[in-house]
């Protein structure tokens, strides 16, 4: 692309800055974008997801591509209106573009973007404080990055300097993310085998089976396996919101304590109130050794993760600071989202709506599972992480594409292909939750009705072979 490509590309980025800086599109400009999207999803992005997105295979003539959000609804190009149920997969716990969130950013951005790496960075400061007061227990330090994946690279990292061990035990299903540390504690064979070998000595058990994790633990000294800690998500987010038993986590902190192993609760997708808590693990009064947060930290506008711990564990950073360094990550526009979240989130009570509007939800939604329950297997969840689960894959997608036709969005999760995630905005309203509702009951009827079709249409074809045969 070098050479006459450069010239195209000074045309072409004045282009795209020119829809960058408009409000509103006209709908030629709107079909150019979408055209355009799609053409550059195919070519320098990724075509299989082209493919694979509901945006562009049940959206009609034009694909379905973002535009503008407020609360837990959204518009695409076109100006199609959704209501957002995926909540971008836990990013979105204030809703899109948070005003105060937002507000914070603009600011900071036009007085510093990003540190001097040299100076001492103030809102860096700020934040870490912020966390060491609503995480739960004595966990005191943070170090910022950019993602989930990061913070638990960081975690794994951070237990392995403190124990000067090598191991850890993680839970089938799970999700911790996709760089290769990461990806050897993620719990599905599907996203860990093709890039094999990946981290050694991480050895998976049941999630929720407490004495599970201790036979491994059991296994291990026996064998001399060195476990450096225990890592689990208090609420499986991918694996379809699977609560655990309420003694899991209790257990999980007396067998760590006893076989002087740590424990890490992975809150990327759990904390900042999604489960009707600030933190997942606050429904057992369990207070973890090291924690990471990501995704709905950054308010639904800037990326940031975090990795925190107890002081003594935090030691071995703070003997040497540069063991663990990054260019970008925890930067003053990333720690102003967050400042500005956490801010937003304890005035509004967003886990106190959490609770509350999940208990509805879970209520409706179980509902529906008994009315229908020829498609249904359970439901499942806390808070607003919760999970529709399906006697089949067919059956899950035929909803979720349901659903988006009729202007709702939704997905599966990663870890298990039969279950729809319900994980909207925390802020979303009564009245839009009753909306999804109505649509989702009239997705399950019409699903029910083309199936009896085909069932009649399956017997009608039956008996004229036979009628042929005689």
């Amino acid at each position: 692309m070098r050479g006459d490509g450069l010239p195209q590309a000074l045309h072409d980025s004045q282009r795209y800055l020119d829809v960058v800086l408009k409000p509103q599109l006209s709908p030629t400009e709107a079909q150019w974008l979408i055209e355009k999207t799609v053409d550059n999803f195919t070519n320098y992005f990724n075509s299989g997801f082209i493919d694979y997105r509901k945006s562009v295979t049940e959206a009609g003539d034009y694909a379905a591509v973002e535009w503008t959000g407020r609360g837990a609804t959204f518009k695409d190009a076109l100006g199609r209106t959704f209501i957002d149920c995926l909540g971008g997969y836990g990013l979105f716990n204030l809703g899109w573009a948070h005003p105060e969130v937002v507000r914070a950013v603009q600011t900071q951005a036009a007085k510093s973007p990003l540190p001097s790496q040299e100076l001492l960075d103030p809102l860096r400061g700020m934040l870490a404080h912020l966390l060491a007061e609503i995480t739960p227990g004595d966990i005191q330090y943070s170090f910022f990055v950019s993602s989930g994946t990061e913070a638990v690279e960081g975690a794994m990292k951070l237990a392995k300097l403190y124990t000067g061990k090598s191991g850890f035990i993680a839970a089938v299903r799970g999700f911790h993310g996709k760089t290769t540390g990461s990806l050897a504690l993620t719990g599905k064979a599907l996203y860990r085998r093709p890039p094999l070998p990946l981290h050694p000595d991480i050895y998976h058990v049941p999630y929720g089976d407490a004495e599970a994790v201790e036979m491994q633990l059991r296994i291990a000294r026996e064998v001399g396996n060195d476990i450096a800690a225990v890592v689990m998500e208090p609420i499986q987010g991918e694996a379809g919101a699977i609560v655990p038993p309420d003694d899991f986590w209790p257990r999980l902190r007396q067998i760590c304590d006893a076989y002087q192993v740590l424990l890490i609760a992975d809150e990327v997708q759990t904390g900042m109130g999604r489960t009707g808590k600030m933190w997942g693990v606050e429904h057992w009064n369990v207070v973890p050794d090291i924690m990471t947060s990501a995704k709905a930290l950054g308010g639904g506008v800037m990326p940031v993760g975090a990795f925190m711990a107890k002081p003594e564990i935090w030691q071995v950073l703070n003997e040497n600071p540069f063991i663990h360094t990054t260019t970008t990550g925890g930067n003053p526009l990333a720690c102003a989202a967050a400042i500005a979240a956490i801010h937003v989130s304890l005035r509004e009570r967003v886990a106190e709506q959490a609770a509350t509007k999940g208990e509805y939800l879970l209520a409706q939604l179980r509902k529906l599972a008994t009315q229908y329950s020829d498609f249904f297997e359970d439901i499942t969840g806390k808070g607003l992480l919760l999970g529709m689960h399906f006697k089949d894959d067919e059956i899950g997608y035929a909803i979720s594409a349901g659903l988006f036709k009729r202007g709702v969005l939704i997905s599966g999760t990663m870890n298990n292909a039969r279950v729809i995630r319900v994980e909207p905005p925390l802020v979303i309203t009564r009245d839009e939750i009753d909306t999804v509702l109505d649509r989702l009951d009239d997705t399950l009827r019409s699903l029910r009705v083309a199936r009896a079709g085909e069932r009649n249409t399956d017997a009608l074809v039956a008996v004229k072979d036979v009628a042929v045969a005689g």
